[in-house]
């Protein structure tokens, strides 16, 4: 029998206008302790978040979400967050904010491979189904 292991994730999503509270999902962040992965992705469907935020500026907003994914790599470059401890830099990034990314609450989930968590997380609650 596989080792199940359990993971938090949140749901990374960009708010254009935070007085509505009217947001798209464009990603994921997946903290698995027990198997030492701390992981996010950014999938954004450009036409998408133009169609629902037509002046949205994607190129001013693409850096704000590299750095999240910079951050759980625990890239050198990615500042002083990226050298804390996993599962504090998953608690910085997963905390309430009020501005244009933001994350969803947390929530939890086993996986016997916590390495395809994100994919299936971004296949789930991220890309519109084909």
């Amino acid at each position: 029998m596989p080792t199940l292991h359990t993971y938090d994730y949140a749901v990374i999503r960009v708010v254009p206008r935070v007085e509505r509270e009217e947001f798209i999902n464009v990603g994921v962040i997946v903290s698995c302790p027990g198997a030492r992965h701390l992981e996010a992705a950014i999938d954004i469907d450009p036409a998408r978040l133009h169609a629902f935020a037509p002046a949205l500026d994607l190129g001013a907003l693409q850096p704000w979400l590299d750095a999240i994914v910079a951050i759980c790599r625990g890239d050198a470059d990615a500042g002083p967050i990226a050298q804390l401890p996993a599962r504090a830099r998953f608690h910085f990034l997963t905390a309430k904010r009020s501005s244009v990314v933001q994350m969803s609450s947390t929530h939890v989930g086993r996986t016997a491979e916590p390495a395809g968590v994100v994919e299936h997380l971004l296949n789930r609650m991220v890309r519109v189904p084909r």
